[in-house]
């Protein structure tokens, strides 16, 4: 922060979501004026939990914007410092990937850099990626194997598979960094794997369901492993990325990988009193775990999050939302 106790403003895309919402919060927190952009500011069950938190009544302003509309972001950009762009669908159902997710994530990031390019007061753009554009690439994952940076998810491999979010996470960033090479934008990506923790919007995203289906009576816990990340650490990523000069390239978020079954043994420890499931939903072998690299997110001053603290917080969060 400057001495002179002028705020920085800066700018966040999709602020209604998740991650953007904890990351308006710590924005706040830290004293920026922060400009957000949200479909539609009039919409209360998108907008309540923004306009409650901390200074937001001094320091949040309220843009409407859309992805897939070229210019829409201009607005919200100008006079800024520093841009957050977390704004991209995340489904797993879709029927159309290429409308539902590809465009909006890949047409959305360009119309981001392209109103970010006009704005010279802007120092840097940091862009929420996902550990869906670094991990698939077809190289076969063990205990051993450490997946980092360098890894990039292959849209080839990933067609083969139908794995349509990793498709747009994959293109969106590919795009983006091309994007900023020409023309001469600062961009950190932040790559988290499944980000979870407490919730501050209404509505239930994509990356936390897995949690409330162990809690909420599943018969069977799904053959999968998963690269957990808390929130308030991917939103504390985001903040770290822009205050520090000296970071650049991509950074993979993941607090640990672990198989559901190790999962559901720590909610276990965690809730004795909950109904969770036993068994495994088939009797293949279980998924291989590996390791993601932490170095960079550790340079960057990220302190990741236990798991047990990430699972008992979202536990309680979706009790205290009622969603179990």
């Amino acid at each position: 922060m400057s001495d002179t106790g002028a705020t920085k403003v800066v700018s966040v895309t999709g602020a209604s979501g998740y991650i953007a919402s904890w990351l308006v919060k710590l924005l706040l927190e830290r004293g920026y004026t922060v400009k957000a952009s949200v479909r539609d500011p009039h919409d209360k069950k998108k907008t309540e939990h923004l306009l409650e938190l901390d200074g937001a009544k001094e320091r949040l302003q309220l843009f409407k914007a859309d992805l897939l509309e070229e210019g829409s972001f201009d607005s919200l950009v100008e006079g800024s410092e520093g841009v957050f762009h977390t704004a991209s669908p995340f489904y797993h159902n879709v029927s159309d990937p290429q409308a539902e997710l590809i465009d909006p994530a890949l047409k959305g990031t360009l119309n981001v850099l392209r109103s970010c390019a006009k704005v010279p007061s802007i120092k840097r753009v940091v862009i929420t990626s996902s550990m869906a554009a670094v991990a698939f690439n077809g190289k076969p994952l063990a205990p051993d194997v450490v997946v980092d940076e360098s890894w990039f998810s292959d849209v080839v491999v990933c067609e083969k598979s139908k794995l349509w979010y990793m498709i747009s996470k994959t293109l969106a960033e590919e795009a983006a960094w091309k994007f900023a090479k020409e023309n001469g934008i600062d961009i950190v990506t932040i790559n988290p794997g499944l980000v979870i923790g407490p919730l501050l919007q209404p509505t239930l995203n994509t990356s936390v369901e897995p949690v409330l289906k162990l809690v909420n009576g599943a018969e069977r816990f799904p053959n999968t492993t998963y690269r957990w990340v808390d929130v308030r650490d991917v939103a504390t990523a985001h903040i770290l990325a822009f205050e520090n000069a000296s970071a650049s390239g991509r950074y993979c978020l993941v607090g640990r990988v672990i198989h559901c079954s190790d999962t559901v043994n720590i909610l276990r420890d965690l809730f004795p009193a909950l109904k969770l499931p036993e068994e495994c939903a088939d009797d293949k072998p279980f998924t291989p775990t590996y390791q993601v690299s932490k170095e960079r997110a550790q340079s960057l001053g990220v302190k990741f999050t236990p798991l047990e603290v990430t699972l008992k917080d979202t536990v309680e969060s979706l009790k205290e939302k009622n969603f179990f």
